[in-house]
């Protein structure tokens, strides 16, 4: 009986001596199909590439759009001016570091709607030497009708639209560069508020498509489905007649195809990017056929080349199997790490592909547990504000950016609840709950754009920036009289609020970092505890 492994051998030889055969014999006859389908492959496989390049620059720019939209979101609580402003200020920093990290960014840009703020304008940034990003004078966008879009349109058509869209390629205002720029709206409970928005230069896009040569003749060029030209390597497309006719085939619906220009035929294949655009691969007809003759004295060694595919054929198909399987050990090994941001290409319907997706699945599950855990972990179970680990992680954060720089503005409020033993041993620990939470609310709403947090049985703190920390006298005299509100309507000492605090200031001269302002502010609320018990025994 013969052994697999015999089997296997007999069967391979028989192919591939029935290949040899077939294609010596066949091939002079097939040549012109062969050739065809191979520079149809080659004109595809260039489209692709440069497909791919071009949609991961492109991604990368709608993933930065993306990522600032989400923290828009996240930081926006309301559409008056002060809302507004420190939206703008916090998007700022932020939108700052992503375009840096984004490559071939010219401006970038938050606009808010006159509509939301005659005050409040947004902001707009510049990088034309490639020195970094400078800010330059916002658009006055009270001149234009938002409604229209055919003016301003890096702002009205995202805001008309209702939706992020790539704008194809014009001419930004005050800079005279060509561009190209993805927008996306931002929304406050349904209202418009303004857009967020990045020009990458119209050059570093060329640059990529310059990139893609074929044979003596053959290049690349992007278009739309109509066959509108946006950049060409030999045509000046910014002068280009507007009513120049389009070569038959230019604005056709099937991938290859074929058009003649200045008389020349030519043959292209074409793909959609992520920005609507297409992008063609072209060569000349005559270049495409190449030299048949020496094509047939090239048989023979094709042939033997084909015996050397062959014996590699089983290797090949096997790392058809073990790239996925690589994949999928990289991928596990990232998920151990804690990175659970990572990418698995294979989506094949085998049991590979159900392997992947599933571990996909179970990854994101994992991601989203360990973030709500994490959640759980900085919030106090009694009051639902920030605990004494999120305090010292804040604070921590506080003192990195103290090193980095010294002149920055921020104040520490420690709070202290009075007789909260003396509420415990008299009415139960039950009505000390009451009593703190009934502080916790009157802290917490007093100071709601700071982070309040309890550090302790009856400790809280408030750590105030921005325009909290600018507003303290102000926002004192709102805690007084909340406190006077709450007390003047209840009559049980559990509901009542009776409290100690100190607030102090940074102060670059006294305070060598942040634990030195919190025991500043500790020492004075201590204070203020002992003149409130002096007051009451008097």
């Amino acid at each position: 009986m013969k052994s697999l492994r015999t089997k296997i051998t007999i069967i391979t030889i028989s192919v591939i001596t029935l290949t040899i055969i077939i294609v010596s014999s066949l091939s002079v006859f097939f040549i012109r199909n062969t050739e065809h389908k191979k520079s149809d492959q080659l004109l595809l496989l260039l489209a692709e590439n440069g497909k791919n390049n071009l949609d991961y620059y492109f991604g990368s720019v709608q993933k930065s759009i993306n990522k600032v939209s989400d923290y828009a979101n996240s930081i926006l609580d309301g559409t008056d001016d002060a809302s507004s402003e420190e939206c703008n200020s916090k998007l700022n920093i932020y939108f700052d570091e992503i375009s840096s990290k984004t490559n071939g960014v010219l401006t970038y840009y938050f606009r808010i709607d006159p509509e939301i703020s005659q005050n409040v304008k947004g902001f707009w940034y510049i990088d034309l030497d490639g020195k970094g990003f400078v800010e330059h004078e916002v658009t006055d966008i009270s001149k234009y009708d938002t409604s229209d879009t055919n003016n301003l349109l890096w702002f009205t058509i995202p805001k008309n639209l209702k939706k992020s869209i790539w704008i194809k390629p014009y001419i930004t205002e005050n800079l005279n560069k060509r561009v190209i720029s993805y927008n996306e709206p931002i929304f406050y409970r349904g209202k418009f508020v303004g857009v967020i928005g990045i020009e990458i230069d119209y050059k570093t896009m060329a640059d990529q498509v310059d990139s893609i040569r074929l044979f003596g003749n053959g290049y690349a060029f992007l278009s739309d489905d109509s066959g509108k030209i946006y950049y060409h390597p030999f045509i000046d497309v910014t002068n280009l007649d507007e009513d120049l006719e389009v070569p038959k085939g230019l604005n056709s619906n099937t991938t290859f195809f074929t058009y003649k220009y200045s008389g020349i035929e030519k043959e292209a294949a074409w793909l959609s990017l992520i920005n609507g655009m297409r992008i063609n691969v072209t060569v000349p007809v005559s270049e495409m056929e190449g030299d048949w003759q020496r094509l047939i004295v090239n048989i023979v060694i094709v042939s033997f080349e084909v015996l050397v595919i062959s014996a590699l054929f089983i290797m090949l198909y096997t790392r058809r199997i073990s790239k996925p399987l690589k994949e999928l050990t990289e991928a596990a090994e990232q998920v151990d790490n804690g990175n659970y941001d990572f990418v698995l290409k294979y989506d094949k319907n085998d049991e590979l592909g159900r392997l992947t997706n599933t571990f996909k699945n179970l990854s994101s599950h994992m991601k989203e547990n360990i973030t709500n855990l994490n959640k759980q972990v900085f919030v106090d179970s009694l009051t639902q504000v920030k605990n004494k680990a999120a305090f010292l992680e804040y604070c921590e954060n506080l003192q990195l950016k103290l090193d980095k720089d010294k002149n920055i503005n921020f104040a520490i409020g420690i709070f202290d609840c009075n007789d909260l033993k003396k509420i415990n041993d008299l009415y139960g620990h039950d009505k000390g709950d009451i009593y703190l939470k009934t502080t916790s609310r009157a802290i917490y709403g007093t100071f709601q754009h700071s982070p309040v947090f309890r550090i302790g049985g009856d400790e809280f703190a408030v750590i105030l920036e921005n325009d909290d920390f600018n507003n303290i006298d102000l926002l004192i005299r709102r805690l007084e009289k909340a406190i006077n509100r709450i007390n003047l309507n209840q009559t049980n000492e559990w509901e009542k609020v009776d409290v100690a605090y100190g607030i102090v200031k940074y102060e670059e001269s006294n305070d060598r970092n942040v634990d030195e302002v919190i025991r500043r502010a500790d020492k004075l609320m201590y204070e203020d505890k002992r003149l409130k018990k002096e007051k009451r025994n008097k």
